[in-house]
């Protein structure tokens, strides 16, 4: 059975795309190789799968020889991002490795102008330029500190907030799913706040566990997302769970009970965090579906029951309303196997 994890919007498709397109480089058959059909970029409800999105990463990575993809104004040579992670690996705490990590990067004509600046109310990690015109690299660089300061301390940094200079995109009611925090678009700048205390913590990697986490960074960190930290996210990770076990999903009662609130608090929670328990059972079967058809060779009548819907006719109602498309025609497009 094909394992589902959180499906990747195809607006983050298109903009990791752009650096390379920009610098001339057929993409085309990037995407093909990472077996994403070129047509779903066409669709803004498209979707794809963790793995098909690592994949591409990989391709782009090779293609432009350049850490940032060829989204920045200049090249990042490869090995950069681990030179700093070694710099900052010998240092006292995690305030001196985050210090030492912005003065790396600051060597480097036209690379990210980062900043972290102690304010009254804690710690505020902040991207000062503007690095590319889709703000994805910025939207990168923030998640991707975040949880390498994690990573290195060996503990989550709760996140107070994130906030972005650019306007909301079409996909904006992920972010606090990505981030963990209340989001903010339209800001004065992009970066994230966090308590003070994070930054006296020891750092608990040694080189060994560093040559480990470089071989998969830096889509490993930027994959991560199964933060907890919010109530969504926590019924989700139940949702999730149960099914990989049963196409019968835990009913929003159930779900209250297990985390010990009453249904009308879960209720209340969740609109707080602007979804409900039926968007998220929607979203977690949308995702195990997208990955069903992506990297299985799963009949589609099989699936349909897998996930729970009694009649397959249903299904292909569902899969069109998240994606645009049909099962078939996706996984058609996509070449992967049997079509029912």
């Amino acid at each position: 059975m094909v394992m589902a994890r959180r499906t990747i919007t195809v607006h983050h498709v298109r903009a990791v795309l752009r650096g390379a397109e920009r610098v001339g480089v057929d993409t085309v058959p990037l995407l093909q190789a990472a077996q994403i059909p070129p047509l779903l970029l066409g669709d803004d409800r498209a979707r794809v799968t963790a793995a098909q999105f690592a994949r591409l990463f990989r391709e782009l990575y090779r293609a432009t020889d350049d850490e940032f993809l060829g989204l920045g104004s200049s090249p990042s040579r490869p090995g950069t991002f681990a030179m700093m992670c070694h710099a900052a690996l010998g240092c006292r705490d995690l305030g001196a490795a985050m210090e030492r990590g912005v003065t790396f990067y600051g060597l480097f004509p036209g690379g990210p102008d980062l900043a972290v600046t102690r304010t009254r109310d804690g710690v505020v990690l902040t991207v000062r330029n503007d690095l590319d015109q889709d703000f994805f690299l910025a939207e990168c660089l923030v998640v991707v500190w975040h949880r390498l300061c994690s990573w290195l301390i060996g503990r989550r940094i709760v996140l107070r907030w994130a906030d972005f200079g650019h306007p909301p995109p079409p996909h904006k009611d992920e972010y606090e799913l990505l981030f963990g925090c209340p989001v903010r678009f339209g800001a004065a700048r992009t970066g994230t706040g966090f308590d003070a205390h994070w930054l006296a913590a020891p750092l608990v990697r040694d080189e060994d566990a560093l040559a480990a986490m470089l071989r998969r960074a830096p889509f490993d960190l930027l994959s991560r997302r199964d933060y907890g930290t919010t109530v969504a996210e926590q019924v989700r990770r139940v949702l999730a769970v149960a099914l990989r076990t049963s196409p019968r999903l835990p009913s929003l009662g159930e779900i209250a009970a297990r985390l010990a609130v009453s249904p009308a608090t879960l209720r209340r929670r969740l609109a707080r965090e602007s979804t409900s328990y039926r968007q998220l059972k929607d979203a977690v079967r949308r995702d195990a579906a997208i990955a069903g058809l992506a990297e299985g060779n799963e009949p589609i009548a099989h699936l349909a029951a897998r996930l729970g819907f009694s009649e397959d006719t249903a299904f292909h109602r569902a899969f069109r309303r998240w994606t645009g498309t049909t099962p078939g025609a996706y996984r058609a497009a996509d070449g992967s196997g049997q079509q029912s």
